[in-house]
Protein backbone atom coordinates (compact mmCIF):
# COMPACT_ATOMS: atom_id res chain seq x y z
CA UNK A 1 0.00 0.00 0.00
CA UNK A 2 1.63 3.78 -0.87
CA UNK A 3 1.62 5.96 1.71
CA UNK A 4 1.47 8.72 -1.58
CA UNK A 5 1.08 9.16 -5.01
CA UNK A 6 3.81 10.74 -7.35
CA UNK A 7 2.45 12.39 -10.56
CA UNK A 8 4.55 13.27 -12.76
CA UNK A 9 3.51 16.22 -15.59
CA UNK A 10 5.06 15.43 -18.79
CA UNK A 11 4.05 18.29 -21.56
CA UNK A 12 5.22 17.37 -25.61
CA UNK A 13 3.85 20.10 -26.54
CA UNK A 14 7.39 22.13 -24.34
CA UNK A 15 7.62 25.87 -25.84
CA UNK A 16 11.65 26.16 -24.77
CA UNK A 17 12.33 22.94 -25.56
CA UNK A 18 10.46 20.89 -28.25
CA UNK A 19 9.56 17.37 -27.41
CA UNK A 20 11.21 17.79 -24.00
CA UNK A 21 10.21 14.41 -22.59
CA UNK A 22 11.06 12.37 -25.31
CA UNK A 23 14.42 13.77 -25.74
CA UNK A 24 17.04 11.80 -25.27
CA UNK A 25 19.28 11.49 -22.44
CA UNK A 26 22.44 9.29 -21.82
CA UNK A 27 20.65 6.70 -24.11
CA UNK A 28 17.11 6.48 -23.18
CA UNK A 29 14.16 9.90 -23.29
CA UNK A 30 14.87 12.37 -20.72
CA UNK A 31 10.97 10.99 -18.76
CA UNK A 32 12.49 7.59 -18.33
CA UNK A 33 15.22 8.74 -16.00
CA UNK A 34 12.76 11.19 -14.03
CA UNK A 35 10.73 8.06 -13.86
CA UNK A 36 13.42 6.15 -12.42
CA UNK A 37 14.33 8.96 -9.72
CA UNK A 38 10.75 8.49 -8.78
CA UNK A 39 10.71 5.12 -8.21
CA UNK A 40 13.77 5.55 -5.55
CA UNK A 41 10.81 7.30 -3.02
CA UNK A 42 10.13 5.34 -0.16
CA UNK A 43 6.21 4.52 0.10
CA UNK A 44 5.43 5.83 -3.55
CA UNK A 45 2.86 5.17 -6.19
CA UNK A 46 4.03 6.38 -9.47
CA UNK A 47 2.30 7.76 -12.19
CA UNK A 48 2.33 9.83 -15.53
CA UNK A 49 0.53 12.53 -16.33
CA UNK A 50 1.08 13.05 -20.33
CA UNK A 51 -0.25 14.82 -22.94
CA UNK A 52 0.78 12.28 -25.65
CA UNK A 53 0.95 8.64 -25.06
CA UNK A 54 4.41 8.80 -26.73
CA UNK A 55 5.60 10.08 -23.56
CA UNK A 56 4.37 6.91 -21.75
CA UNK A 57 5.80 5.06 -24.11
CA UNK A 58 9.41 6.04 -23.93
CA UNK A 59 9.31 6.32 -20.09
CA UNK A 60 8.97 2.19 -20.09
CA UNK A 61 7.05 0.62 -17.38
CA UNK A 62 5.08 2.97 -16.02
CA UNK A 63 1.38 3.72 -14.53
CA UNK A 64 0.34 6.47 -16.99
CA UNK A 65 -2.81 8.41 -17.69
CA UNK A 66 -3.69 11.28 -20.75
CA UNK A 67 -4.56 14.57 -19.97
CA UNK A 68 -5.39 17.56 -22.31
CA UNK A 69 -2.69 19.27 -23.66
CA UNK A 70 -4.18 22.52 -23.76
CA UNK A 71 -4.56 22.72 -19.46
CA UNK A 72 -2.61 25.99 -18.26
CA UNK A 73 -0.41 24.40 -16.06
CA UNK A 74 1.46 21.38 -14.28
CA UNK A 75 -1.04 21.94 -11.40
CA UNK A 76 -4.06 21.71 -13.54
CA UNK A 77 -2.78 18.69 -15.44
CA UNK A 78 -1.92 16.79 -11.83
CA UNK A 79 -5.43 17.42 -10.84
CA UNK A 80 -7.11 16.30 -14.56
CA UNK A 81 -4.86 13.06 -13.11
CA UNK A 82 -6.08 12.66 -9.91
CA UNK A 83 -9.30 12.57 -11.03
CA UNK A 84 -8.78 10.62 -13.48
CA UNK A 85 -7.46 7.73 -10.95
CA UNK A 86 -10.36 8.53 -8.98
CA UNK A 87 -7.56 9.35 -5.61
CA UNK A 88 -9.80 9.71 -2.48
CA UNK A 89 -9.73 13.27 -1.27
CA UNK A 90 -7.51 12.80 1.65
CA UNK A 91 -5.03 10.86 -0.47
CA UNK A 92 -1.38 13.15 -0.84
CA UNK A 93 -0.32 13.87 -4.08
CA UNK A 94 3.30 14.86 -4.65
CA UNK A 95 3.95 16.94 -8.02
CA UNK A 96 7.36 16.05 -9.35
CA UNK A 97 8.42 18.01 -12.53
CA UNK A 98 8.65 15.87 -15.67
CA UNK A 99 11.78 17.38 -16.63
CA UNK A 100 13.80 17.09 -13.34
CA UNK A 101 16.10 13.81 -13.46
CA UNK A 102 18.61 14.44 -10.76
CA UNK A 103 15.58 15.46 -8.33
CA UNK A 104 16.99 13.91 -4.60
CA UNK A 105 14.51 11.15 -4.13
CA UNK A 106 14.50 12.07 -0.33
CA UNK A 107 12.13 15.21 -1.40
CA UNK A 108 8.57 13.85 -1.95
CA UNK A 109 8.73 11.92 0.96
CA UNK A 110 9.64 14.73 3.26
CA UNK A 111 6.66 16.75 1.19
CA UNK A 112 4.27 14.36 2.33
CA UNK A 113 5.27 14.34 5.97
CA UNK A 114 5.44 18.39 5.91
CA UNK A 115 1.80 18.51 4.28
CA UNK A 116 0.55 16.14 7.45
CA UNK A 117 2.26 17.76 9.79
CA UNK A 118 1.73 21.48 8.72
CA UNK A 119 -1.94 21.31 8.30
CA UNK A 120 -2.08 23.35 4.95
CA UNK A 121 -3.55 22.20 2.21
CA UNK A 122 -0.22 22.70 -0.10
CA UNK A 123 2.96 22.15 1.24
CA UNK A 124 6.58 22.54 -1.11
CA UNK A 125 10.41 23.54 -0.99
CA UNK A 126 12.53 26.83 -0.85
CA UNK A 127 16.17 27.09 -0.24
CA UNK A 128 18.81 29.65 0.49
CA UNK A 129 20.05 32.32 -2.33
CA UNK A 130 23.77 31.56 -2.60
CA UNK A 131 24.43 34.01 -4.87
CA UNK A 132 23.16 37.69 -5.31
CA UNK A 133 22.55 37.16 -9.12
CA UNK A 134 19.80 34.82 -8.28
CA UNK A 135 17.95 37.57 -6.28
CA UNK A 136 17.82 39.67 -9.87
CA UNK A 137 17.22 36.45 -12.04
CA UNK A 138 13.41 36.21 -13.28
CA UNK A 139 13.94 32.50 -13.94
CA UNK A 140 14.78 32.18 -10.29
CA UNK A 141 11.17 32.32 -8.27
CA UNK A 142 11.81 33.94 -5.04
CA UNK A 143 9.63 33.25 -2.03
CA UNK A 144 8.55 35.23 1.04
CA UNK A 145 7.27 33.25 4.44
CA UNK A 146 5.99 33.97 7.61
CA UNK A 147 7.13 33.27 10.96
CA UNK A 148 5.32 30.02 10.77
CA UNK A 149 6.65 29.03 7.56
CA UNK A 150 3.95 29.60 5.38
CA UNK A 151 4.40 31.22 2.05
CA UNK A 152 3.25 35.23 1.98
CA UNK A 153 4.26 35.70 -1.76
CA UNK A 154 6.04 34.12 -4.23
CA UNK A 155 7.80 36.13 -7.42
CA UNK A 156 9.88 36.64 -10.13
CA UNK A 157 11.36 40.16 -9.04
CA UNK A 158 13.69 40.79 -6.19
CA UNK A 159 11.66 40.10 -2.62
CA UNK A 160 11.95 41.14 -0.03
CA UNK A 161 13.45 44.53 -1.28
CA UNK A 162 16.31 45.28 0.75
CA UNK A 163 16.02 49.18 0.08
CA UNK A 164 19.17 50.54 1.89
CA UNK A 165 21.25 47.49 0.93
CA UNK A 166 20.49 47.60 -3.01
CA UNK A 167 20.53 51.15 -3.33
CA UNK A 168 24.58 50.77 -2.98
CA UNK A 169 25.28 47.25 -3.47
CA UNK A 170 23.87 44.59 -5.73
CA UNK A 171 26.29 41.98 -5.90
CA UNK A 172 26.18 40.67 -2.29
CA UNK A 173 23.03 38.91 -0.86
CA UNK A 174 22.15 41.13 2.33
CA UNK A 175 22.61 39.61 6.09
CA UNK A 176 19.02 37.54 7.23
CA UNK A 177 19.00 34.90 5.23
CA UNK A 178 15.55 35.71 4.08
CA UNK A 179 16.27 35.45 0.12
CA UNK A 180 15.02 31.98 -0.24
CA UNK A 181 14.32 30.10 -4.39
CA UNK A 182 11.51 28.41 -4.34
CA UNK A 183 12.13 24.34 -5.80
CA UNK A 184 9.05 24.06 -8.05
CA UNK A 185 8.21 20.13 -6.15
CA UNK A 186 4.24 20.38 -4.48
CA UNK A 187 2.65 18.11 -2.25
CA UNK A 188 -1.50 18.58 -2.04
CA UNK A 189 -4.36 16.29 -0.88
CA UNK A 190 -6.10 15.30 -3.97
CA UNK A 191 -9.59 16.82 -2.79
CA UNK A 192 -7.68 20.37 -3.11
CA UNK A 193 -6.73 19.69 -6.49
CA UNK A 194 -9.98 19.24 -7.24
CA UNK A 195 -10.95 22.32 -5.89
CA UNK A 196 -8.07 24.64 -7.40
CA UNK A 197 -8.70 22.71 -11.33
CA UNK A 198 -12.27 24.93 -10.75
CA UNK A 199 -10.28 28.58 -9.97
CA UNK A 200 -9.97 30.60 -13.00
CA UNK A 201 -6.76 31.84 -13.81
CA UNK A 202 -5.82 34.18 -10.97
CA UNK A 203 -4.44 38.45 -11.82
CA UNK A 204 -1.23 37.68 -9.87
CA UNK A 205 -0.87 33.80 -11.47
CA UNK A 206 -0.96 35.49 -15.20
CA UNK A 207 1.02 38.51 -14.22
CA UNK A 208 4.14 36.38 -12.83
CA UNK A 209 2.97 33.50 -15.09
CA UNK A 210 3.36 31.71 -11.30
CA UNK A 211 0.20 28.59 -10.84
CA UNK A 212 0.88 29.12 -7.31
CA UNK A 213 -0.22 32.73 -6.68
CA UNK A 214 -3.40 31.46 -7.51
CA UNK A 215 -3.39 29.21 -4.68
CA UNK A 216 -2.57 32.37 -1.97
CA UNK A 217 -5.10 34.87 -4.41
CA UNK A 218 -7.78 32.66 -3.47
CA UNK A 219 -6.43 32.22 0.56
CA UNK A 220 -5.33 29.02 0.94
CA UNK A 221 -2.27 28.17 2.96
CA UNK A 222 1.16 27.02 1.66
CA UNK A 223 3.32 25.17 3.89
CA UNK A 224 7.08 25.87 2.85
CA UNK A 225 9.55 23.84 3.72
CA UNK A 226 13.60 24.19 3.61
CA UNK A 227 15.96 22.58 1.49
CA UNK A 228 19.33 23.28 2.86
CA UNK A 229 21.44 21.56 0.60
CA UNK A 230 21.86 22.20 -3.67
CA UNK A 231 18.89 21.40 -5.75
CA UNK A 232 19.86 19.55 -8.74
CA UNK A 233 19.13 21.59 -12.22
CA UNK A 234 15.98 20.62 -13.80
CA UNK A 235 16.13 20.27 -17.91
CA UNK A 236 14.79 23.50 -19.81
CA UNK A 237 16.19 23.76 -22.69
CA UNK A 238 19.18 22.67 -25.24
CA UNK A 239 22.03 24.10 -22.70
CA UNK A 240 20.75 22.38 -19.63
CA UNK A 241 19.96 19.27 -21.46
CA UNK A 242 23.82 18.97 -22.85
CA UNK A 243 24.86 19.71 -19.09
CA UNK A 244 22.59 16.71 -17.57
CA UNK A 245 23.69 14.47 -20.69
CA UNK A 246 27.62 15.42 -19.56
CA UNK A 247 26.94 14.73 -15.74
CA UNK A 248 24.84 11.16 -16.64
CA UNK A 249 28.22 10.38 -18.89
CA UNK A 250 30.14 11.25 -16.28
CA UNK A 251 28.41 9.36 -13.39
CA UNK A 252 28.03 6.12 -15.54
CA UNK A 253 31.96 6.63 -16.46
CA UNK A 254 32.84 6.63 -12.71
CA UNK A 255 30.84 3.67 -11.90
CA UNK A 256 31.90 1.60 -15.13
CA UNK A 257 33.95 -1.39 -13.71
CA UNK A 258 38.23 -1.02 -14.53
CA UNK A 259 39.45 -2.98 -16.99
CA UNK A 260 42.62 -5.24 -17.22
Amino acid sequence: MSDYVILIPARRAATRLPDKPLRPLAGRALIAHVVERARRCLGARVVLAVDDPAVAEAAGEVEWVLTDPSLPSGSDRIAAAAQALGLDAETIVVNLQGDEPFAPPEAPPRLAGLLRESGCPVATLARPIERAQEIFDPDCVKVVCDRNGRALYFSRAPIPWARDHFAHDQLRIPEGGLWLRHIGIYAYRAGFLAAFARLPISPLERIEALEQLRMLEAGEAIAVGRWESPWPAGVDNEADLARAEALLRGSMASHAPASG
